[in-house]
């Protein structure tokens, strides 16, 4: 039975986020004064096939590929 998983993916606190910088900026000049802090992230959405592990396995994949630990964090769901 096929497994979907989310990985969702952000900059570490403390990493400069630009694009979120970008996106606060454009916020406030639109008139959404209060909008402070803004982090843009990404969401990675695929189907398993084999669910033995699945979380392991995904979580395996975001050490790997999907996401550099180094400077980025995730969260990973398993539904």
């Amino acid at each position: 039975m096929a497994k979907r998983a989310k990985v969702h993916v952000f900059l570490k606190p403390g990493v400069l986020d630009v694009e979120g910088k970008a996106v606060e900026g454009a916020l406030h000049g639109l008139g959404w004064k209060d909008v402070a802090n803004v982090r843009v992230g990404k969401t990675i959405e695929f189907d398993l096939t084999d669910g033995a592990d699945a979380e392991a396995e995904v979580k395996k994949m975001c050490e790997t590929l999907l996401a550099n630990t180094v400077i980025e964090s995730y969260r990973v769901e398993v539904a």
